[in-house]
C-alpha cells in the first residue's frame, strides 16, 4: 500500500491503553471536543489545497435532531471527512434557518401562557422577544450535531438573520426589484386564518379529509344550471358560472345572466375552455377571490373579485351570514339553500384533499391578496438549463425529470409573509403613492407619510441564498473566492422543488451565471423497519439521541449509511442499530487482539516472497476494497460502500485473516514477523476506510495502533495496485474446504468448539501448506494410532476423513434424517405431479407455476443434501 506513515509512532504494546470492551459514551464526547479544539474541521481560505465545500441544509432554529437530520448529516460528514483525508481543504459549513412562522408561533405560544399577544407588545418589543427566545432556546440542534460527530467548521456558523445574511437578502431583493423581477400584485395565495399570513406551497400539507359535496341549482326552469361544491360558503362570492364553449347543453345560456341563490345578484354565464364538460354537470361556479382556478377564469373574462371573508375566515357580506366563521357559514348556507329547494344532491362524507397549515394545522383558505412576487420565468429557465447542459449533475439521474417538471412549469413565487419575525421587505411607501426599494447602503426616505412595508420575506427567500451568502456575498470575500461554487448539495428529494430550485435560481442570478453546486445528491426519507413514515403522532417515531445513548453514535451512523441508496427511502429499526453496535465491538476486539499480538505499522511491508498466501491474499483484497470503496463514494452509493466495508472487515479481516494469522503467529519466526506487519497494515487501512462513516471508534483504535495524532487528519488510503490472483485462488480453496466441513459438522449436530479426530489428505492440492490452519479453524485433532474414520468428505481435491464415533448418536441421527428425507421426497412428488398436469399448467397463473417450480427445486436440493448426509454417517 502507498500510504503515509505516521511520524510520531509510539513503541511497545498499545493494547494496554484500550479497555477490554468498547464503551462509546466514554469515548465519543471527549474525542469530538479534541477534534474541534485542534481545529481539524476549520477550513483555511488561504490554503493552496484544492477546495471541497458542502453547506449544510440549515435546520430550523426551533428544531431538534431527528433521524432525517442524522441520516443526511452522516452522509455529508462522510463525504467531507474523506475529502479532508484526500488532501482537500474541506469546508462543511453549518448554520440555522430563522424559520419565520415556526419561531413566531413558539414565542406567541409562550406569550399566550401569560395572557398576552404580540400586539400587546408591539412589533419592536415582540421581535426583541423572539431574539431573546432564540438565544435561550434556539439552536438545540447544534449541540446534538456535535453528539452525532458532525465535522463542521464551527467558526463559520451562520444564521439566516445574522448581519451578513441580512445584508445579502436586502441586496438581492434590491437587484431583483431594479431588474423588474420582483413586483407587487393581487393574486390568489394560500392563507392561514390562524397564523394570519400567506403561506408557500411547502408550508401547506394536503391530506384527505371528510367533507361534503353539495350540488346546487342556480336559476330556474330551462334557465337553471346545477353546480357542485365542497365550499358552499364561497357561493356568496360567486361572480359567474362557467361552461365549456362547445357544450351544447348550455349554449343557449352563454352570455346571459342567471340569478345567484341567497342574493339579489345576477351573474353571467361565461364560456371557458378550462371547464371539463365530462366532469360532474359540466358547469362550475366561479369565485375569483377565493379559488386560484376561478381567479384565472375571472382574469380572462374581466369578472369582479368579490372577497367575502376577512383574514380570520369570517364572512363579511350578506346579512344572515355576516360574522360567521367560514365553517359555520358553510352549514348555514347549505341549510338556507335546502329551505329554498335548491339542493339537488348531497354527498357526505366526501373524502377530498384539503390543505392545512403545516405549523398550526388550520385549514388553509385560498384568498385574493396584495402580495410581493418574484417573476420566476427567466430565473427558472436558467436553473433548468444548468442541469440540461451538464454544469449541474442530479444524482440519481432518474430524478432529473422531477426537477424539470418543477422548474419548467413554475408559477411566480409569493415571497411576502404577514409576520413580524423575518427579513422585513425593504420597500417604503410615500404619502403620494411613491414606492422606493432601499438597498443595504442606502438611507430609506424620511419625512411625514413615509412608511415601510409591514411584511417580511418568505423563509425560503433567505435560505435560497445559502450557498453564497454564508461565504460573505455580496462582498467579494476570500471564502467566496475559495469555496464557491460548492461541490455537493446533499438533501432530501422532498424539497427539490422548494429549496433546491430556489438556490439554483438565486445562485445563477447573483453569481453572474456561476452554479451554486456541481452535484445535487438526492436522498430518500427515513422510515421505520416496516417502511412506514415516521411521525411524532405515531408510536414509530424515534429520537436518534436515545439510540446514540444506548448504542453509540457510530452504530446509528453506520445503520443510516447502510440504508442510503440514492434517492430511495431508508428503512431503519433498532435491531439494525444493535447489529451495527456489534460491528463496532467486533472492530474494537479484533484490533485489540492484533495489538496484543504485536501488530505493527512500523517499517515497510515484507516482500511478497516473505509472506504467507494468507498475507498476500488479504493485501490483494485490501487493495481491491480500496478501489471499490473509492468508486462507490464517487457515485454516492453509501449503502453499497458500507456493505463492502462491513463484509471486508468482518468476514475477511476479522473472521478469516485474523484466524489464519493465529497459526502463523504461533509458529514464530520470520513469517510471524511478516504477519504482524501485514496485520498492522490491514487494520491501519481498514480503520481509515471506515473512519468517515464510523469516526469515533476508528479514531480511538487508529491512534492506539499507530501512535499518530488522529485518523481525522490521516491520509486516505490509496490503491497500490498490488494483486495476487494465485493467493486469491488458494485462500478461496481453503475457504471452500473449511466452509463445507463446517456445514457437515453442523449437519451432524456437532457443537462449533467440539474437537474431532480427522485425517487430512492435501497432497497435490493448493492447501498442502495449510494443514495447521485447517485443523485450527475446524477443531480437528491429529488422529492417534488405530484411527478409524467413520465419515469422509472430498472437497476441492482435498479429503477430510473424520471419526464421529462417540460424538453423535448415529441411530438417532439416521432416524431424524430419514424423516426429513421422506418430507422432501413427498414435496418433490407433489410438485412433480402438478407440473406434469397439462390441464393445471394451462389454467394456473404464471406466478403460481413459478412458485411451484421453485418448491420442486428446493425439494430436490434437500433430497440431495440429506442423502449425502446419510451416506456420510458411520455405518452400523
Amino acid at each position: 500500500m502507498t500510504n503515509q506513515r505516521p511520524t510520531d509512532l509510539a513503541s511497545g504494546d498499545h493494547a494496554a491503553a484500550l479497555p477490554t470492551t468498547y464503551a462509546p459514551g466514554e469515548v465519543e464526547g471527549e474525542l469530538y471536543e479534541r477534534w474541534v479544539d485542534r481545529g481539524y474541521f476549520t477550513a483555511d481560505a488561504k490554503s493552496e489545497k484544492p477546495a471541497y465545500t458542502i453547506v449544510i441544509p440549515p435546520p430550523n432554529v426551533t428544531g431538534a435532531l431527528h433521524l432525517g437530520h442524522a441520516f443526511q448529516h452522516t452522509l455529508m460528514d462522510a463525504l467531507t471527512r474523506r475529502k479532508r483525508m484526500q488532501g482537500y481543504e474541506a469546508l462543511w459549513l453549518p448554520g440555522m434557518d430563522h424559520a419565520g412562522i415556526a419561531t413566531q408561533n413558539k414565542v406567541e405560544q409562550q406569550l399566550a401562557e401569560s395572557g398576552l399577544s404580540r400586539h400587546d407588545l408591539g412589533r419592536e418589543a415582540f421581535v426583541e422577544k423572539v431574539w431573546e427566545w432564540k438565544e435561550n432556546y434556539g439552536g438545540r440542534i447544534l449541540g446534538q450535531m456535535r453528539r452525532l460527530g458532525d465535522g463542521v467548521d464551527w467558526s463559520r456558523e451562520r444564521f439566516t438573520m445574522d448581519e451578513g445574511l441580512s445584508r445579502a437578502v436586502q441586496t438581492i431583493f434590491k437587484n431583483l426589484f431594479d431588474d423588474g423581477l420582483i413586483y407587487r400584485a393581487e393574486r390568489i395565495i394560500n392563507w392561514c386564518p390562524r397564523c394570519l399570513t400567506a403561506l408557500s406551497d411547502i408550508e401547506v400539507e394536503h391530506e384527505d379529509s371528510p367533507g361534503e359535496l353539495v350540488s346546487i341549482r342556480y336559476g330556474d326552469g330551462d334557465d337553471s344550471i346545477v353546480v357542485a361544491t365542497t365550499r358552499a360558503e364561497t357561493l356568496l362570492g360567486d361572480t359567474a358560472v362557467a361552461v365549456h364553449p362547445d357544450d351544447e347543453r348550455y349554449r343557449h345560456l352563454i352570455g346571459r345572466t342567471i340569478k345567484l341563490p341567497l342574493t339579489d345578484r345576477e351573474i353571467p354565464v361565461v364560456a371557458d375552455a378550462h371547464v371539463d364538460p365530462e366532469f360532474g354537470t359540466g358547469a362550475v361556479k366561479v369565485t375569483p377571490a377565493h379559488d386560484p382556478n376561478d381567479f384565472a377564469i375571472g382574469q380572462r373574462h374581466n369578472l369582479p373579485n368579490l372577497t367575502v371573508m376577512d383574514e380570520s375566515g369570517a364572512i363579511t357580506v350578506h346579512g344572515p351570514f355576516l360574522g360567521l366563521d367560514r365553517l359555520e357559514a358553510r352549514a348555514a348556507v347549505v341549510g338556507a339553500l335546502r329551505e329554498q329547494g335548491r339542493i339537488v344532491a348531497e354527498k357526505r362524507p366526501y373524502m377530498h384533499a384539503v390543505g392545512h397549515c403545516s405549523r398550526c394545522h388550520t385549514i388553509v383558505e385560498p384568498r385574493l391578496s396584495l402580495q410581493w412576487w418574484v417573476k420566476v420565468e427567466p430565473l427558472a429557465q436558467a436553473a433548468g438549463d444548468a442541469v440540461r447542459d451538464g454544469r449541474v449533475q442530479i444524482h440519481p439521474k432518474e430524478l432529473e425529470r422531477r426537477y424539470f417538471d418543477w422548474v419548467d412549469n413554475m408559477y411566480d413565487w409569493c415571497i411576502s409573509r404577514q409576520l413580524w419575525w423575518g427579513h422585513r421587505i425593504p420597500v417604503w411607501y410615500g404619502p403620494d403613492g411613491e414606492v422606493v426599494c432601499v438597498g443595504p447602503d442606502e438611507q430609506p426616505p424620511a419625512g411625514e407619510g413615509w412608511t415601510q412595508d409591514p411584511d417580511v420575506l418568505d423563509t425560503w427567500f433567505s435560505s435560497g441564498l445559502w450557498p453564497f451568502s454564508t461565504l460573505g456575498w455580496p462582498e467579494q470575500t476570500a471564502d467566496l473566492a475559495k469555496f464557491y461554487p460548492t461541490d455537493v448539495l446533499l438533501t432530501g428529494h422532498d424539497i427539490i422543488f422548494f429549496w433546491v430550485a430556489r438556490m439554483m435560481m438565486f445562485g445563477l442570478y447573483a453569481m453572474d451565471g456561476q452554479i451554486p453546486f456541481h452535484t445535487i445528491a438526492l436522498t430518500g426519507l427515513v422510515r421505520d423497519e416496516f417502511g412506514k413514515k415516521m411521525s411524532k403522532s405515531n408510536p414509530n417515531a424515534v429520537d436518534p439521541l436515545d439510540w446514540m445513548d444506548a448504542y453509540g453514535a457510530d452504530a446509528v451512523r453506520f445503520t443510516l449509511a447502510s440504508g442510503a441508496n440514492p434517492g430511495a427511502d431508508v428503512p431503519i429499526g433498532e435491531d439494525w442499530v444493535k447489529g451495527s453496535r456489534n460491528f463496532c465491538n467486533k472492530i474494537w476486539n479484533a484490533t485489540r487482539f492484533a495489538l496484543m499480538n504485536g501488530a505493527t505499522v512500523e517499517g515497510p511491508l515484507p516482500a511478497p516472497e516473505a509472506m504467507t498466501a494468507a498475507d498476500r491474499w488479504i493485501l490483494a483484497r485490501l487493495n481491491e476494497t480500496v478501489a471499490q470503496v473509492d468508486a462507490l463514494y464517487e457515485d454516492y452509493q453509501f449503502a453499497k460502500l458500507s456493505d463492502a466495508l462491513f463484509h471486508f472487515a468482518w468476514d475477511e479481516v476479522f473472521d478469516w485473516y485474523v484466524e489464519l494469522s493465529k497459526t502463523t503467529l504461533a509458529k514464530g519466526g520470520a513469517q510471524a514477523d511478516a504477519a504482524r506487519r501485514v496485520l498492522g497494515e490491514v487494520l491501519d487501512v481498514t480503520l481509515r476506510l471506515l473512519h468517515p462513516v464510523v469516526p469515533f471508534v476508528t479514531d480511538a483504535l487508529w491512534t492506539a495502533l499507530t501512535g499518530a495524532e488522529s485518523v481525522v487528519v490521516a491520509a486516505w488510503p490509496a490503491d497500490s495496485g498490488f494483486r495476487d490472483p494465485a493467493a486469491l485462488a488458494e485462500i478461496a480453496t481453503l475457504q471452500q474446504v473449511v466452509t463445507e466441513v463446517r456445514r457437515f459438522r453442523s449437519d451432524q449436530g456437532l457443537k462449533p468448539g467440539q474437537k474431532v479426530p480427522a485425517g487430512l489428505e492435501l497432497a497435490g492440492t493448493a492447501l498442502v501448506d495449510h494443514e495447521d490452519a485447517i485443523r485450527a479453524l475446524l477443531r480437528l485433532t491429529v488422529p492417534e494410532e488405530g484411527f478409524a474414520p467413520t465419515a469422509s468428505l472430498a472437497v476441492a481435491g482435498a479429503t477430510v476423513a473424520l471419526d464421529l464415533s462417540g460424538t453423535i448418536d448415529v441411530a438417532a441421527e439416521r432416524k431424524r434424517l430419514a424423516k426429513d428425507l421422506a418430507v422432501a421426497e413427498k414435496e418433490a412428488a407433489q410438485t412433480a405431479a402438478k407440473l406434469g398436469n397439462e390441464g393445471f399448467l394451462a389454467k394456473a397463473p404464471e406466478d403460481v407455476v413459478v412458485k411451484i417450480r421453485a418448491r420442486q427445486a428446493a425439494a430436490e436440493a434437500d433430497i440431495a443434501r440429506i442423502t449425502a448426509q446419510l451416506a456420510a454417517l458411520p455405518q452400523g
